[in-house]
């Protein structure tokens, strides 16, 4: 998934000091409080474990967010931590485990008993509903609400904006319409999921696809209850089966849950559903929202994005036993678009890789703990796909730059005299601007002379997102972010570098890559139910792709995150790309 934009720039200087502050901190004290200054569990607690542990139920937890969620209807929600709050009042059949770090990706059963009863051609999909389950109505929650929900992500003209890989992978035809459109009368005709009785629920592919339940544990694979639905209005007020059911939403402003009383803990297996209430504030102050969460108005942040410099400055000083130092899931890199000359050049694109100073870009967003590991493999170290496959000797070289191989590569390209690209880079992306002028310096020495060119990350969807505008426009390299969708080569790679996946518009195969041995590549992977296997052929995509320099990793991102002294339970996801797993979070109200 594309990172979400901020609206603040991180000036490269300031970034290094908070590097240097970070690495202090350190390297002086472990785990705990060091100084005494922290009042929180200590320092990075909630790193592949769980910071103050606790049952206690009750009190208020408080969150603040620089943006709104995208969507509060499970099927229209595309951001991450839209995702991670949604199950305070969404429930699907399975879903991620509450277990810190890695661990978290595991998917356990949720509304249904078990994890999915598959055929043995790996083509259809049974689940049986617990007992108990129900809507905040009290009404019975069935698998006619299921199917219903899931019918919902076909009306692309009414439920915009959501994932769609359940459809793609259920009707890759597109022959069903929608409920909005469905003739039958119950209006639940779509022929590919079957609902025998109200316990039941079968899905039937047309092809084997191994990630078919991490589709299904996504926020789209929500039950949504027929009568209840407002249809593009449902995002103003969704019906919960979860533990937390609406008060308030004042969109961009305000965002109020309480508890369910029609939910049952003994059929949710997930949900601690600890706090009496979930209060967010929605704020773009991003420093005034630092500020206040080190007050201890707010205990955490919803965007789960990290603080801003001056706040990391503060937290790191003066409260270091509150923040988490978190890895995400996330790449930053840089595009290298096939289709703008001379980049239809593979030694001209090599000689991007050995003329960028890698080390010097991940000191211009902050330094290895507040900006990330240096990136060698196109996939994060959380995917399977990964692997220390290193042709460019970015690590060996600790980050350095190699101008001699890279002018080598500009001969190879018959370009000796180096040659002219155009990058386009966020300027409301944390450090983004930033790092493409670093780059822009760094390439100028093996002589290839960038022009950068600034634009809204909001725009990004109608402009480098359009391969038209960006021919157009003289593009000829693209700095970005990228997450996954669901933790797979497929929910993290397809999108990026799958030909099939080339749109005119909300296009993020930024490279324009068309190669089909890597789409076959993909083929296999995605028909194989064995997740090793399947990670294996992965990383020979990894290889190709790398091989022919199609797209520049430059950093696995982490952040500083403040972790609130109120909270409770509060442990680092991987399912959720580096977010603490919010449906887990309490408060201890004495602090």
């Amino acid at each position: 998934m594309p990172t979400v934009s901020s609206k603040r720039r991180l000036t490269a200087g300031a970034a290094l000091v908070v590097a240097a502050l970070v690495t202090t901190t350190a390297c002086g004290g472990g785990d705990g409080d060091g100084d005494g200054k922290g009042k929180g569990a200590g320092y990075n607690a909630a790193l592949n474990k769980v910071a103050n542990p606790s049952k206690k139920a009750g009190g208020t937890l408080r969150m603040v967010g620089k943006q709104d969620l995208d969507s509060a209807d499970p099927q229209r929600a595309y951001y991450g931590m839209s995702w991670d709050f949604m199950r305070f009042y969404t429930r699907q059949l399975v879903s991620y485990d509450t277990k810190p770090g890695k661990a978290g990706t595991k998917l356990v059963p949720d509304l249904a008993e078990s994890t999915a009863k598959i055929s043995d051609d790996g083509k259809t999909y049974t689940y049986k509903l617990r007992d108990g389950v129900t809507w905040e109505d009290g009404s019975p929650l069935t698998s006619k609400d299921v199917k219903y929900g899931i019918e919902r992500i076909w009306a692309t003209d009414t439920i915009t904006g959501g994932p769609q890989y359940v459809m793609k992978a259920l009707d890759p035809k597109g022959e069903y319409k929608g409920p909005y459109k469905d003739t039958s009368k119950d209006k639940l005709g779509l022929k590919a999921i079957e609902t025998p009785d109200d316990k039941t629920i079968i899905f039937k592919l047309p092809k084997r696809n191994g990630d078919f339940e991490q589709f299904l544990a996504m926020p789209s694979g929500s039950p949504v209850k027929a009568a209840k639905d407002t249809k593009a209005k449902y995002t103003q007020r969704p019906f919960s089966a979860g533990p937390y059911k609406f008060q308030q939403y004042k969109p961009g402003k305000k965002i109020i849950l309480v508890r369910n009383d029609k939910w049952k803990k003994d059929s949710d297996p997930i949900r601690a559903a600890l706090p009496d209430k979930i209060d967010v504030t929605i704020s773009a102050n991003l420093e005034e929202n630092d500020k206040r969460l080190m007050a201890g108005d707010y205990d955490v942040d919803l965007n789960g994005t990290g603080m801003t410099q001056s706040g990391r400055v503060t937290a790191i000083q003066d409260h270091r036993g509150s923040i988490d130092n978190m890895h995400t899931s996330f790449v930053r890199y840089v595009a290298l678009i096939h289709t703008a000359k001379p980049f239809d050049n593979v030694h001209c694109r090599k000689a991007v890789f050995y003329g960028t100073d890698f080390a010097a870009l991940q000191q211009t967003r902050g330094g290895k703990l507040a900006a990330g590991d240096i990136a060698n493999s196109t996939f994060p170290k959380a995917i399977p796909g990964y692997s220390d496959y290193d042709p460019y000797g970015v690590i060996e070289r600790k980050g350095k730059p190699d101008p001699a191989k890279a002018k080598d590569e500009l001969k190879k390209c018959n370009k000796p005299d180096g040659f002219s690209a155009k990058i386009t880079a966020r300027n409301n992306n944390p450090g983004e601007e930033d790092t493409a002028e670093a780059l822009q310096a760094q390439l100028k020495k093996v002589n290839i002379n960038l022009s950068v060119e600034t634009l809204d990350g909001a725009d990004s969807s109608s402009i480098t997102g359009s391969p038209s505008v960006v021919k157009k426009r003289g593009y000829s390299m693209q700095m970005s972010g990228w997450g996954p969708d669901f933790p797979s080569g497929q929910g993290y790679a397809q999108p990026l570098f799958d030909s099939r996946f080339l749109a005119e518009t909300g296009n993020y195969n930024e490279s324009q890559i068309k190669d089909k041995k890597i789409d076959g590549l993909f083929d296999k992977a995605i028909a194989e139910t064995d997740p090793v296997k399947a990670g294996e052929i992965y990383k020979s995509l990894d290889k190709r792709i790398l091989d022919q320099a199609d797209w520049m990793p430059f950093l696995y991102e982490k952040n500083i995150t403040w972790r609130g002294p109120r909270l409770t339970n509060a442990y680092m996801s991987d399912a959720y790309n580096g977010r603490y797993d919010y449906v887990s979070l309490g408060v201890n109200d004495k602090k």
